[in-house]
């Protein structure tokens, strides 16, 4: 994959981490989707997130939280037998 593409690497790598969110982090947390949501790698990046297990940070668009309820339903849709 060429990361040389991606939406964000223009930015201060620290918007994708932001601390807490409330109040400046949840500013930060729109700021950083807003900016995968214009990435042509948005979903090369998320897999490669959910594949590497990225626990910190927004990746794909997603934030920590959101990729964690995705590690959920798929460990769930896993149990009921259901392919992801």
């Amino acid at each position: 994959m060429d990361w040389e593409l991606a939406a964000c690497r223009d930015h201060d790598p620290e918007l994708f981490f932001p601390v807490g969110t409330e109040g400046p982090g949840a500013e930060q947390l729109t700021a950083a989707k807003f900016i995968c949501g214009t990435c042509p790698l948005q979903a090369a990046c998320l897999r490669w997130a959910l594949d590497t297990g990225q626990e910190a940070g927004v990746w794909g668009g997603t934030s920590e939280e959101d990729r964690r309820d995705m590690r959920r339903a798929r460990l769930a849709g896993r149990s009921l037998g259901v392919s992801a």
